[in-house]
């Protein structure tokens, strides 16, 4: 497969598995490879905003460097916060005070950036992107990476929204459609990973506001394994790239051990150095 300016970038969700993406993402800028449409998900969309916004290492430092400071990951969050990811440090202290992000260049790049939600009303996924409002940026990233049950329902333009992994965990059907034939596509499991999970029905007393929703609850591991198997046929038939954890995967998706972070951090930086050496000659 051929990099070129019809090449679409894909970044799956993990939750903090997305570590590995971010020093994908590091090693990407590092060699200057950017693409002209990216297309990301939940902890990928995380990640993707610091890449579109060209600062380096600034994900890897919300991820790992925040985490071991403040602890941001706890059930304490979710009684206090409805959410066990700290949000108000997430995406107003992170943002606006800690490690402020470059809204200038994030609005000014000219690559679509689109994010993956979960439309509570219909149960199907969003995509969406702005290149001017903060706030509705920092909406749609929340709503994209708001973890099902763990986690209050965001609102995006009066719209409810959740996590877009429940519909959409690897968005790589959304990229061919807008036209993007050929995409690099960076996973958070190893190769031949499918989810061993058992499909269950969603009881109608949690979010009885949303039957569609829960309905997409009910079926999202099946998706989430169909999906796998399109990645893995559409490698086999060179139309996409995968860069995906090589080491066995020793990160849960609400891992708090800063040592594997940093483990698998660096392996997604060396295999995005080595892609770039591969491709980007």
């Amino acid at each position: 497969m051929r990099i070129n300016r019809n090449t679409g970038l894909v970044l799956e969700g993990g939750g903090m598995r997305g570590v590995f993406t971010s020093g994908v993402l590091d090693a990407f800028m590092k060699h200057d490879l950017y693409f002209h449409y990216t297309v990301a998900v939940s902890a990928g969309a995380c990640n993707g905003m610091s890449y579109i916004s060209r600062q380096p290492r600034r994900a890897r430092m919300s991820n790992i460097d925040m985490l071991a400071q403040y602890d941001y990951i706890g059930l304490k969050h979710l009684v206090r916060q409805g959410c066990i990811f700290d949000p108000v440090l997430l995406y107003d202290r992170l943002p606006n005070e800690l490690i402020p992000f470059d809204w200038d260049t994030y609005f000014k790049h000219g690559e679509t950036f689109e994010m993956v939600t979960t439309n509570c009303l219909t149960g199907k996924a969003e995509y969406l992107s702005d290149n001017a409002n903060k706030q509705r940026c920092l909406d749609i990233v929340r709503a994209s990476s708001s973890l099902p049950f763990v986690s209050k329902v965001t609102s995006v333009d009066g719209i409810p929204m959740l996590d877009g992994g429940i519909v959409d965990s690897i968005p790589v059907e959304r990229a061919m459609q807008t036209g993007h034939e050929t995409n690099v596509v960076i996973l958070t499991r190893n190769k031949g990973y499918r989810s061993e999970e058992k499909d269950r029905k969603t009881p109608a007393f949690v979010y009885k506001k949303y039957p569609r929703l829960r309905v997409a609850l009910s079926h999202r591991v099946r998706e989430y394994n169909k999906q796998l198997q399109l990645v893995d046929e559409l490698e086999e038939a060179g139309k996409i790239a995968c860069i995906r954890p090589e080491r066995p995967m020793e990160v849960g998706r609400i891992e708090k051990d800063v040592h594997k972070l940093e483990r698998l951090y660096e392996e997604g930086f060396a295999l995005g150095e080595r892609f770039c050496s591969s491709y980007c000659q």
